[in-house]
């Protein structure tokens, strides 16, 4: 469509002018201006009472011509239809030669062979006098935004959920379908920004899915910034892109100043220009979107600490009742034998003396019991100090084997233990108390849940330098724990080292404990620096647990001949 604006030429020459083309469309008033408002042709009919003559329009503008009753608004109007590229619908008053009266006009925008819009065509027609309510002649109203009800509607969607993969959902679901793209992903952002994640995906059946897709940033300079800045990222005329992408636009979503997702429009069939007006409409839906996410993940955030304190009640509450028949067992045992001896059941001074060893056994079992709780209370309560210092290793290995032999030799179990062949004693950094009760933690377990066969007790050093509470250590030795016992299936496993959680009841009623000990070990082992490690190849099929500590001082290493 050509955008001449001779008088004669528009007059004699442009069909638009011809009245004969309007006529069979029944239209009552069109006419095209350009962007300052100049009437480049013009036809009208609007009632005899008012003669509007072309000639009289064409080539002139609206304060000369035909002029809206607000003309800063009108030309307003204008600009933005032609920058959002979409018709806009409004009602105004209009004067002409002393005349006033109210029009219902439809602005749209006319492309360019270029693809781009220069001039609109305004099409309408005349209002009855008694629809003036409509009309404010002060100042030109504003008529509902397509692109704003579209806003409207999507946003009042996804306020209606708070799960989160429905508001995925639904934000590229509504704006493929609005926006005629060929994909739309939403994709989320993982902790420090490491890699990036396709949640949820519209897109056109001829395109490939991305959906579920991971990768980091670092692949592709357009995502590095879009997790920098807060503009949208417009690539356009892509070639030879692996995911068929022409044009891509990529906009961050935001709560509080933190960005929290990514929009991501893709076209795959041809080159795609987008409009200021899409534009604006998907950075005020992100804003929406951003806002939703967050609550949706707070709301996810509550109902999975509302599940894990529920949990962690019931876990509790069975660990009481477990903790309760444990410490009744000793309890009733030391009254038990205290009982026959006060009552003169023992026959001699002997049967006696074992009434009070067995009273004794009890006491002690019921001590190790309670030292146990009161060790998880305070590792719970952030109370467990501990002062570090050297300790040898084989000092504590002697200390278990004294206590562990005989108690093996019982069961008929093997017992071994090892150090590693060193010319200069192995020191460790710890405290020596702690690393004996996890050890003899370990090895109770190990004695406790194997039948036959035996339990080793190794130690090996590392030589690799690790940084602890600011101190550097040259290494560190790795002890391990293993035996030929009844193991642990491979999807209870991650269960051992929970508090307050023992992997089979049937377990606890056959062979006791409060199933605290792996617990309390991991936590003093990590407050030495070290970790704590389970290994399993299933039910029967016994098990190994290792733990490292620091190393003082690096040994000096005895040499093979």
């Amino acid at each position: 469509m050509t955008s001449v604006i001779n008088v004669e030429n528009l007059v004699s020459s442009n069909p638009i002018t011809h009245p004969s083309l309007w006529e069979g469309l029944e239209a009552e008033l069109v006419f095209i201006q350009d962007r300052s408002g100049k009437y480049l042709s013009f036809y009208g009919e609007l009632g005899q009472d008012l003669e509007i003559h072309a000639e009289d329009i064409i080539g002139f503008l609206p304060k000369q011509s035909l002029k809206p009753a607000s003309l800063e608004a009108y030309e307003e109007r204008i600009e933005r239809v032609l920058q959002r590229r979409i018709p806009e619908q409004c009602y105004c008053q209009f004067t002409y030669q002393d005349q006033s009266f109210p029009l219902e006009l439809v602005i749209s925008p006319i492309f360019n062979k270029q693809g781009q819009p220069n001039t609109v065509l305004v099409m309408g027609h005349r209002l009855a006098d008694n629809d003036l309510s409509l009309i404010n002649n002060s100042a030109l109203p504003t008529h509902p935004d397509p692109y704003q009800k579209l806003l409207t509607k999507i946003a009042r969607q996804i306020r209606r959920t708070l799960n989160l993969e429905t508001i995925w959902q639904q934000t590229v679901d509504s704006l493929g379908e609005a926006l005629q793209v060929s994909r739309c992903l939403m994709v989320a952002i993982g902790p420090n920004q490491d890699y990036l994640e396709i949640k949820a995906e519209y897109r056109q059946p001829d395109c490939i899915s991305q959906l579920g897709n991971r990768f980091t940033p670092e692949m592709d300079v357009c995502w590095q910034q879009a997790l920098t800045q807060r503009e949208p990222i417009i690539v356009e005329n892509l070639v030879n892109d692996y995911h068929q992408m022409q044009s891509m636009l990529i906009i961050s979503t935001f709560y509080q100043n933190q960005r929290n997702g990514l929009i991501c429009l893709q076209q795959c069939d041809r080159s795609r220009s987008w409009c200021p007006a899409e534009i604006e409409l998907i950075q005020e839906l992100a804003d929406q979107v951003g806002t939703a996410i967050a609550h949706a993940t707070l709301y996810q955030d509550l109902e999975q600490a509302t599940l894990a304190a529920e949990e962690a009640s019931r876990l509790k509450s069975d660990f009481l009742a477990s903790t309760t028949h444990e410490l009744r067992t000793p309890l009733n045992g030391i009254i038990g034998f205290l009982k026959l001896i006060l009552d003169g059941m023992a026959d001699d001074a002997q049967e006696q003396q074992e009434f009070l060893e067995e009273a004794h056994k009890s006491a002690l079992h019921l001590l190790n019991l309670i030292n146990d709780i009161l060790d998880i209370a305070k590792i719970e309560a952030g109370k467990m100090d501990l002062e570090l210092g050297a300790v040898e290793l084989a000092e504590l290995f002697g200390a278990v084997d004294n206590f562990t032999l005989p108690q093996a030799q019982r069961k008929h179990l093997d017992f071994r233990s090892k150090l590693p062949n060193t010319l200069t004693p192995i020191v460790v950094y710890g405290n020596y108390q702690r690393l004996l009760q996890v050890m003899l933690n370990l090895v109770s377990n190990a004695l406790k849940f194997t039948h036959e066969g035996g339990i080793e007790v190794n130690a090996e050093i590392v030589k690799k330098k690790i940084q602890y509470e600011e101190q550097e250590f040259p290494g560190m030795v790795k002890v391990s724990v293993t035996d030929t016992g009844i193991g642990v299936s491979l999807d209870k496993q991650a269960k051992l080292f929970e508090k307050f959680v023992q992997v089979d009841g049937s377990h606890t009623k056959a062979y006791g404990g409060t199933g605290l000990g792996l617990a309390i070990s991991q936590k003093l082992v990590q407050a030495m620096g070290g970790k704590v490690e389970f290994y399993s190849m299933g039910e029967g099929l016994g098990s190994t647990v290792t733990f490292t500590v620091p190393l003082e001082q690096m040994p000096v290493m005895k040499t093979l001949k």
